[in-house]
């Protein structure tokens, strides 16, 4: 199934990067995994810029993949901040790609991450504090 959007968020990605050949199965897909570390990784500098410390994920809900990333691709990942806890912030994540010789973009999937901002003995602190 192709995603049918082609328009990605406003503003700029929290992470950019090219796939390469370690990213991705014997057949040049990237790996799902690869792809949602570099989402987990792009929401944990929202929550770490946003609480002003350590922040850690705590969970993290499905994936679907709309379509697949290529080795050689552009991977864009955004991420926004939509919901602040006491201690936990909820972001909200998508992953775009583009071929490395064309304008067009397309989604590839979305989740929303849940952080948790802690102290020095890893115990949950108040975003803030």
């Amino acid at each position: 199934m192709v995603e049918e959007m082609s328009i990605p968020p406003e503003g700029q990605p929290a992470i950019r990067v090219t796939t390469m050949p370690a990213d991705a199965n014997a057949y040049g897909d990237i790996f799902g995994g690869w792809l949602m570390s570099q989402m987990d990784m792009a929401a944990g500098l929202v929550a770490a810029r946003y609480s002003k410390g350590r922040a850690v994920t705590i969970a993290m809900d499905g994936m679907v993949f709309h379509a697949p990333v290529a080795v050689g691709d552009e991977v864009s990942v955004y991420a926004d901040l939509v919901k602040v806890g006491r201690t936990s912030m909820t972001i909200a994540v998508e992953a775009w790609r583009r071929d490395r010789h064309q304008e067009e973009q397309c989604r590839v999937t979305q989740a929303r991450f849940v952080f948790v901002a802690i102290d020095e003995a890893k115990r949950p602190r108040a975003i803030g504090a």
